[in-house]
């Protein structure tokens, strides 16, 4: 069985991905029985739908694939701490574990704003672990937003 870190390091590469096509570099990967059933990263940009969140794109690759709505026995690897949409989409689809890389001090809806997946007053709860290569998700998050900022003043 591999750890959290081995499924990290999917998830990042589906981050440089979304980096390489002008995204914000956030990916997540889905993973049952230790194979990767989902895969996705941020293509809000590309598609213009604000819906497309890494964890979305990832948790519908792998409904698609495996023509079930429910990921009960899966986890959900995302190098950046989910929304609240995105939290909501893993509550609906029966997630029971989402491991994330870095925090997000703004919208982050697992424990860094909100801590909607631990609610006690809602029928599902997700357990959720924080910091998997903290340091490699923040740098990447890092490098896009200095080269954004190199575009608007270059």
């Amino acid at each position: 069985m591999q750890d959290d870190r081995h499924w990290m390091e999917h998830a990042i590469a589906e981050a440089e991905e979304a980096l390489d096509q002008g995204e914000v570099p956030v990916g997540a990967v889905v993973v049952r029985r230790d194979q990767i059933i989902g895969r996705g990263h941020n293509r809000v940009e590309q598609s213009g739908f604000p819906f497309e969140h890494a964890e979305v794109v990832a948790m519908w690759d792998a409904v698609k694939r495996h023509d079930r709505w429910q990921l009960a026995e899966s986890v959900l690897y995302v190098t950046v701490e989910p929304c609240v949409m995105c939290v909501g989409a893993i509550l609906l689809a029966r997630l029971p574990r989402v491991v994330y890389g870095v925090r997000e001090p703004r919208t982050g809806a697992c424990e860094s704003v909100f801590a909607i997946p631990t609610e006690p007053r809602l029928h599902h709860r997700v357990a959720v672990v924080g910091g998997i290569e903290e340091k490699r998700c923040r740098e990447l998050l890092q490098r896009s937003f200095r080269e954004q900022r190199k575009k608007r003043s270059g």
